[in-house]
């Protein structure tokens, strides 16, 4: 075999590697693409449901609350409903049970309710501090309640723990980044990755 004929051979098999190699690096690039492809739609399609079915929920229902509580505090006349001695005129009393049974105990417990069943969908591996203290809160008030409707068992109209103002931030913080991660990788999977 001549030299030139050494050098085609040479270069055709230097070639081939160079095209296989090519080939390889380009089957992984796709592999790979089409890999963070699904991993970002399989992750939007949690965050969908995350602010479909418990934040957006969650954070609409506390709005509204948060709307209520302040017409409730403006037919009072003041920014709070208790004064300092807890004790409500009769007149005062019955406003404050009707906003109660009819808005503020039956949100809490739609909001235990989406806690509960749709735990799975918490952002974050755990109840956060807030969200146990919710629960506390809306577990004391609505069992005193009943128990006085039930039994006449006098108690103070509300909860023996404190309304847990950490709860709201938390809920509305989480609804923003989980909307802000959505939007993200909606423009990323629109874009095609």
């Amino acid at each position: 075999m001549s030299v030139l004929s050494q050098g085609a051979v040479i270069a055709a098999f230097v070639a081939a590697v160079a095209a296989i190699a090519g080939w390889f690096v380009a089957h992984h690039l796709q592999v790979r693409r089409i890999d963070d492809e699904r991993r970002a739609k399989a992750e939007l399609a949690f965050l969908e449901r995350q602010i479909e079915e418990l934040y957006g929920p969650l954070s609409s229902l506390l709005w509204e609350g948060r709307r209520n509580f302040e017409d409730l505090c403006l037919s009072l006349g003041r920014n709070h409903v208790f004064p300092e001695d807890g004790v409500l005129p009769d007149d005062e009393l019955r406003t404050w049970l009707y906003w109660s049974e009819s808005e503020f105990l039956p949100r809490n417990e739609r909001i235990r309710e989406l806690l509960k069943t749709k735990a799975h969908l918490i952002h974050g591996a755990d109840f956060p501090p807030s969200y146990i203290e919710f629960f506390r809160h809306a577990a004391s008030w609505a069992t005193h309640h009943r128990r006085w409707k039930d039994e006449k068992v006098p108690y103070s109209w509300r909860s023996t723990v404190a309304w847990p103002v950490m709860f709201e931030v938390d809920i509305h913080r989480s609804f923003q980044e989980l909307k802000a991660r959505h939007n993200l990788l909606l423009g990323r999977v629109c874009a095609g990755g």
